[in-house]
């Protein structure tokens, strides 16, 4: 059985639609998942790169793209009123709560299943508390530091955007990315059995910003 880490943050449509793709993507194959919530901003600011909401004709894609891929794979989704929006607050109620299938989903939802509502709601984000029941405080300095910790592990391990999936010590960007990534649960095709990945992943840049 391969043990996965599903890394994410609920500001991103695509780790919601790869949240509800898993299961069927993945049907068949051998393996549990570790949900691991991380601050996609601080991966942002790591890699100095910006978000694609920044950058305006790619805010515009974006949600053209996902709710596309959304209504072509039967998934509801309504984009939240305010995008993007600040997202410590759920990500801190995870942690708070403990990360597993049900508490994913319905943070998850919560964003992108709450016909088009505030995520940051003060209202709203009770009545998710209220459901999650956290164990621990989320706006306590354990949770807090959890987060960070988390998100630092994540950058360390080299993952730069969400969602993004780790199996075998590999990195699996995107939401894309999930064939490749039940290729690899399976035991690797041939290209993943050979040097492909290392040597694909070797070139060298030919120019660098300053």
């Amino acid at each position: 059985m391969k043990t996965l880490d599903f890394w994410f943050d609920p500001i991103s449509p695509f780790a919601y639609l790869a949240f509800e793709r898993l299961p069927e993507a993945l049907a068949g194959t051998s393996h549990v998942v570790r949900y691991r919530p991380v601050l996609f901003v601080a991966m942002l600011k790591h890699w100095g790169n910006v978000g694609p909401a920044e950058i305006e004709p790619k805010r515009a894609w974006t949600f053209r793209h996902v709710h596309w891929w959304a209504a072509h794979h039967g998934i509801a989704m309504q984009t939240p009123a305010v995008h993007p929006f600040n997202p410590l607050p759920l990500l801190r109620l995870l942690w708070a709560a403990g990360p597993n299938r049900r508490s994913c989903e319905l943070v998850l939802r919560h964003v992108w299943r709450g016909q088009g509502a505030d995520p940051g709601d003060p209202a709203r984000l009770a009545e998710l508390s209220a459901a999650l029941a956290p164990a621990e405080d989320p706006s306590s300095d354990v949770v807090k530091t959890r987060l960070r910790d988390e998100t630092d592990a994540a950058i360390a391990a080299g993952v730069f955007g969400v969602p993004s999936f780790g199996c075998d010590g590999r990195v699996f960007w995107g939401l894309d990315a999930l064939p490749m990534l039940r290729a690899q649960i399976e035991g690797g095709d041939g290209w993943l059995q050979g040097p492909g990945w290392d040597q694909a992943g070797s070139g060298q840049p030919g120019i660098k910003r300053g």
